[in-house]
């Protein structure tokens, strides 16, 4: 699953560059390109409580130097400055200032976590770096009105409670189900999610 999550992101990211690489009349670029390079950077949970979920940005990593090893995007190579948060929201804020602040990145690609992401989101906007192709299905990325530089990436928490649901009524329709969920944005929407699909049956 964060296989296919990964190379879905990587081509994505792919599309991204390519748009905004196209030589340009001026020599007027935003913080984190030059005529020679982009700057991108993430941060992700090499240490800490959800460190297996590190294999994504170390995936991140190899997509974008096979990138560079064909030649880059219209002649620039592509700078991943990747940062352990622990899978801490503190420490992701910590890591984000020092990306935006000193790395001057271009933008925020694909940073894992529903309480890290939330940390940075409204720092994000206020500096209006692109926080894109975030790495949790959390629904509250889908704010353009009020994060207009926050995009999500992969199908939100509520879909796949839907989806549970769905399964359930196909498959086991007279079934009694219990739940136990983590109470937070995460846990939240897959309840919602489920509810949802059940419809009538969630009573």
């Amino acid at each position: 699953m964060a296989s296919k999550a990964v190379c879905w992101t990587a081509a994505a990211l792919g599309g991204v560059l390519l748009a905004h690489s196209a030589p340009a009349q001026t020599k007027h670029y935003g913080p984190g390109v030059s005529d020679h390079e982009i700057i991108i950077g993430q941060t992700m949970p090499y240490s800490g409580p959800a460190s297996t979920y590190g294999t994504i940005g170390k995936a991140d990593q190899a997509y974008i130097a096979m990138i560079n090893a064909a030649g880059g995007v219209n002649g620039r190579k592509i700078k991943l400055i990747s940062l352990d948060d622990g899978y801490s929201p503190p420490k992701t804020v910590e890591q984000m200032r020092r990306l935006v602040e000193e790395d001057r990145i271009f933008l925020d690609f694909n940073s894992l976590g529903t309480p890290t992401n939330t940390a940075i989101q409204r720092y994000l906007n206020e500096h209006e770096v692109p926080q894109l192709f975030i790495a949790t299905g959390a629904t509250k990325w889908g704010d353009p009105k009020h994060f207009p530089w926050t995009m999500g990436w992969q199908p939100t928490y509520q879909t796949e409670g839907r989806l549970f649901a769905k399964y359930l009524l196909q498959t086991h329709p007279t079934a009694e189900i219990g739940v136990l969920y983590q109470n937070d944005d995460y846990g939240k929407d897959y309840l919602k999610g489920l509810k949802d699909g059940l419809g009538a049956a969630a009573q």
